[in-house]
């Protein structure tokens, strides 16, 4: 497609001028319109990311400071980290990069991190903005430092300074800790986490962030209550149905306004945000009809209808493979409406408390007082037995775009099970209601 075409033109148009970090897309992704509190943006978690960062410096400094030599440059490269960290994201958050992508980019990999970095250089480029190149060496190095591409060997000195924003050897973090509390908070769900004990308790051992070995429940908090948002929050069977409405949507519409392109270039990347299923929605181009008609029945609410979903067996979990719609509609056995992939959706959902099935303990180093100068973890003996033994859960989720076919979707998932583990072990039965439906 040219760049004069419509299609360009829609996401070149000034609605998608805003700023890179843009309070345009909400990090939740659809979170927001089944729990209508979680309407945050980049632009709010950006700024509590860059708060915390200098907070976690500021503790640091003021139980450690002579032996650490947190200098200014150190505390401007950390806070800037974390003002920029998520600069990457796309329309829809992950979404985009990890259902949208995937769909309509075989082979490639591409991170939001990565990204992110790109738009750094693209902003320091496109503003002249006077920054020491050593600082900005260090922030992008720290913005990179979660997703193992930022290697250890490239940090020199100060290694513990990159695991304040996006922590890639425990998974502890200030982004982290802002978008649980955030989340907690904008969804009603309450929250147990308190993060304000971690960063007044923690100290640098060996260029390494440790935590007091009495603080051990405070650490398993943080991760159980992410997984808990992910677990009742952000892969709520609405918000996923949505999701695989939107992608779908964007898909149809990617080859004419050349959507996944934008991933190449920081220049067109920034004009990408949430508005564009508004640009899609209204307007009259043909070749959008069939996007545009999937963006009014998700207006209306007339969804992607949830058929049911069962728990991966806890022996089998480390060994699934994605669950497809071919595997539904071939699992048919009743004569009547006849399944077609297209007519299926379904929702792999994982969650684990950020090392797949391990303990995320065990990645943790502790010490027993302020005066030990020895590193310890914490082996599973010494843990409460209150605690999970299992750290990973995989939940398959099976929808019907059509009303009328979900009762026909139900058998077959339902076969499927019956086929594939030897009983039917969703939590409950499709409603008679759903299945009346016509």
């Amino acid at each position: 497609m040219s760049s004069s075409s419509p299609g360009t033109a829609l996401l070149s148009s000034p609605s998608y001028g805003d700023l890179v970090l843009c309070c345009y897309i909400y990090l939740s992704g659809l979170t927001h319109m089944v729990y209508p509190g979680a309407v945050h943006s980049r632009f709010e978690h950006s700024l509590g990311v860059y708060w915390l960062a200098g907070e976690a410096l500021h503790r640091l400094r003021k139980y450690q400071g002579l032996e650490l030599d947190i200098d200014r440059s150190d505390v401007l490269a950390v806070k800037l980290a974390g003002l920029l960290h998520d600069a990457g994201h796309g329309p829809f958050s992950h979404l985009f990069e990890r259902e949208f992508l995937p769909r309509v980019l075989k082979g490639i990999e591409w991170s939001h991190e990565q990204m992110s970095v790109d738009m750094v250089d693209y902003i320091v480029h496109e503003h002249n903005v006077d920054i020491d190149s050593d600082v900005l060496k260090k922030v992008k190095a720290m913005i990179l430092a979660s997703c193992g591409i930022s290697s250890s060997k490239e940090v020199k000195e100060k290694r513990f300074l990159y695991d304040i924003v996006a922590n890639g050897r425990n998974g502890i973090d200030v982004d982290k800790f802002d978008y649980i509390v955030r989340d907690c908070r904008a969804c009603g769900l309450g929250c147990n986490f308190q993060y304000d004990r971690l960063l007044e308790s923690m100290r640098v051992m060996g260029d390494e962030i440790c935590y007091p070995s009495k603080e051990y429940l405070t650490v398993h908090k943080l991760f159980y209550t992410r997984a808990d948002l992910h677990r009742t929050v952000y892969t709520h069977a609405k918000v996923k149905a949505m999701e695989l409405m939107v992608v779908d949507a964007l898909t149809l519409a990617n080859e004419y306004l050349s959507i996944s392109s934008h991933i190449f270039n920081p220049v067109e990347y920034w004009k990408l945000d949430d508005t564009i299923i508004k640009a899609i929605e209204t307007a009259p181009d043909q070749e959008l009809k069939e996007s545009r008609d999937l963006i009014r029945r998700l207006r209306r609410r007339d969804l992607y209808q949830f058929c049911n979903e069962y728990a991966v067996p806890k022996d089998q979990v480390e060994h699934f493979k994605d669950i497809t719609p071919q595997d539904i509609v071939c699992s048919q056995k009743s004569v009547g409406a006849i399944l077609r992939e297209e007519d299926v959706a379904v929702s792999n959902v994982k969650i684990d408390f950020t090392r797949g099935n391990q303990n995320p303990l065990a990645s943790i180093h502790f010490f027993t007082d302020y005066e030990s100068e020895e590193k310890l973890t914490i082996p599973n003996e010494r843990i409460s037995h209150l605690l999970p033994t299992s750290y990973k859960d995989t939940i398959v989720r099976v929808y019907s775009k059509k009303p009328e076919l979900v009762e026909a979707v139900s058998e077959a998932f339902g076969n499927f099970q019956l086929k594939t583990y030897g009983i039917k072990t969703q939590v409950h039965e499709t409603p008679e209601k759903k299945k009346r439906r016509k």
